[in-house]
């Protein structure tokens, strides 16, 4: 889910303002499309590797290289439970996985090192998070306020930050965030999830319910664990869930169309 939260647009960044399909990307640039061996474990994340290099090829800002980290990272984790699956009579895929997971792992850490020093936000907020790096989190945290942060990952990491000193102020960051989104931007998921996450804190399960079914429409997500706590939800709380199934929409409507306005909680 990580990688969604800034990767799910790439492909139509990219596309968008060049006409071009990803077959057609990938032909005018092989060598980055091809850099890993081709295997049919982790297709997703390779391609959110592609599409972020051939980004960070033609914007080469520090906000492509925060998207090629993001990707390195979903690559990464996909690829290390790949790695560990052994095969007895094709002992050569494994062998394959291991050593496109070992070049992951070394542009990861080569990239990370070459953006230690960036003061982009998004990077700031990454080598805290990743690295624990107080001095990033220091100059992140001296930006609050900016016109830097207004923007929803910013206010999503802000919250993050957040999220264990001040609920009401996590709260208001996350609703700022989705206050920020543009139409036919891809919403950050997990502003959704940890919304749903803390009105069930707080013993608000109309609001719980409202915010984990507008995840649940977002991500498509029919697990079960998803649907069963909805249920549960409803079923604790004797909810009206036609009701709070519609204003999800309607609220999710709004959000999509750049309508959305805080409410008070």
């Amino acid at each position: 889910m990580k990688q969604l939260l800034l990767l799910c647009s790439l492909f139509l960044l990219l596309s968008c303002d060049s006409g071009k399909s990803l077959a057609e990307l990938c032909k005018e640039n092989p060598q980055i499309c091809h850099e890993f061996g081709k295997d049919s474990w982790c297709k997703r994340e390779r391609v959110d590797v592609a599409l972020a290099r051939i980004a960070l090829k033609t914007q080469k800002q520090d906000l492509q290289k925060y998207h090629l980290l993001v990707a390195y990272e979903g690559y990464v984790g996909c690829m290390s439970l790949a790695s560990q699956i052994q095969h007895i009579k094709l002992k050569e895929k494994t062998t394959l996985r291991k050593n496109n997971l070992l070049k992951a792992k070394a542009q990861l850490a080569e990239l990370s090192a070459q953006t230690l020093t960036s003061k982009h936000p998004h990077l700031l907020y990454y080598h805290w998070s990743r690295e624990l790096n107080k001095k990033s989190l220091q100059q992140f945290i001296q930006l609050e306020g900016s016109s830097e942060l207004e923007n929803a990952i910013s206010q999503y990491h802000l919250a993050s930050y957040y999220s264990k000193k001040d609920i009401n102020k996590t709260l208001a960051l996350l609703f700022h965030a989705l206050e920020l989104h543009q139409p036919k931007e891809k919403l950050i998921p997990e502003v959704l999830q940890t919304l749903a996450t803390i009105f069930t804190n707080k013993d608000k399960p109309k609001q719980a319910y409202i915010w984990l079914k507008i995840y649940q429409l977002v991500v498509n997500n029919n697990s079960n664990q998803v649907e069963f706590t909805l249920q549960q939800l409803a079923k604790s709380h004797s909810l009206n869930v036609d009701f709070l199934d519609e204003v999800a929409k309607s609220t999710l409507d709004k959000i999509e169309q750049g309508e959305f306005k805080a409410p008070k909680y």
